[in-house]
């Protein structure tokens, strides 16, 4: 690799770790004073820090297109302004090339946010969020105000806690019907675990809690332990509390897959799927679209109106990406179309620009 081209990455490349460390404390410092405000009796200050912490690579992830935007911008702009790319220019070096050096740390940066979208932020968002559910409740797991409600096959069923891996379960509510929706049974467990018996696994209730419904008539009963054969294995129940934007990939799509045989509404998980499948993309086409203002209408411009500029194209991007993700929903847009739209729209003015120049 040239000289020159070293010095344009890692000039870029130490602006994007300035922009990512900036934005990251921030974002540290306002998600704890709000995180402070949940603590109780059981959930200590520690508790809520550890948490936070916990979350900081989901929120570091989120953040990799616009930290990319911003420093690009930013780290072009230096060069810019000490003319540094002028002379470059000057020296016979075409435009296209000055780009190619610039997006080489723009891939290691998608291949970083793949990395940690998949296997690092969600693991740890799942266990945060799950041992927070837990340390809330003061270890009884019987509050109502956390998990979440899903409906799988007949029943109802709302869990206040998923431990990490989704093999025990604390706080399980279920609600069956019949076919002509009328309820026969409810039931309320303390804790369930799963238990694998080579033919058919099942989960394993305790401290149950049961009523059943009949033509005019109530029997409740109590069980020490009761059999719950239901069709979702512990890889599925352990995403059942995290929000869609905060899954893993994998577990985006093998979600939506089964609400599709349940035949539930899947298009927010299939949103949330090919968003961060299509961030690399993203963060790709911000970069390019960074680098013709650079090249462009920017490039005598002062440090503070880039920073400016950076903000307004991220809240744009932003903003056109948020607006059509509820179209898919409303209009029965693909999913797909509606991540994909703002990319090549940022793409196609970047390139549109850079042609220009």
């Amino acid at each position: 690799m040239p000289m020159l081209a070293r010095y344009l990455s890692r000039t870029v490349l130490a602006a994007m770790l300035v922009v990512l460390g900036v934005i990251s404390v921030i974002d540290l410092v306002f998600t704890l004073a709000d995180e402070m405000a949940s603590t109780n009796r059981f959930y200590s200050a520690a508790d809520a820090i550890v948490y936070v912490l916990r979350t900081l690579p989901t929120s570091v992830y989120e953040l990799l297109p616009y930290v990319a935007l911003g420093g690009a911008l930013i780290g072009l702009g230096v060069l810019a302004s000490s003319q540094e790319l002028l002379i470059m220019q000057s020296s016979g070096i075409r435009t296209p090339v000055l780009v190619g050096w610039v997006l080489l740390p723009v891939l290691g940066v998608m291949l970083f946010s793949l990395v940690l979208g998949e296997w690092i932020a969600p693991a740890l968002q799942q266990k945060a969020q799950s041992e927070r559910a837990l340390i809330m409740s003061g270890g009884q797991a019987i509050s109502s105000e956390d998990g979440d409600w899903r409906k799988i096959g007949n029943e109802y069923i709302h869990i206040n806690a998923i431990a990490p891996g989704g093999r025990e379960l604390f706080g399980v509510t279920v609600f069956e019907l019949d076919d002509r929706r009328r309820l026969l049974r409810s039931s309320f467990a303390s804790e369930g675990r799963y238990v694998e018996n080579g033919t058919r696994p099942y989960w394993m209730l305790s401290d149950v809690v049961e009523t059943r419904f009949t033509e005019g008539r109530l029997f409740a009963r109590q069980h020490q332990q009761l059999q719950w054969q239901i069709d979702m294995s512990p890889e599925l129940l352990s995403v059942l509390l995290v929000r869609p934007d905060r899954q893993s990939i994998s577990g985006l799509y093998q979600f939506a897959r089964y609400f599709d045989s349940e035949g539930l509404d899947s298009s927010s998980y299939y949103l949330a799927f090919w968003k961060k499948l299509l961030q690399p993309l993203a963060t790709l086409s911000l970069v390019l679209l960074a680098v013709s203002f650079v090249f462009g209408p920017l490039r005598e411009a002062t440090m503070g109106y880039r920073v400016f500029v950076a903000i307004g194209m991220g809240l744009g991007f932003t903003i056109v990406q948020r607006t059509l993700g509820p179209a898919t929903i409303l209009y029965g847009i693909s999913p797909f179309v509606a991540v994909l739209a703002p990319i090549l729209l940022c793409a196609f003015l970047g390139i549109y620009l850079l042609r220009r120049v």
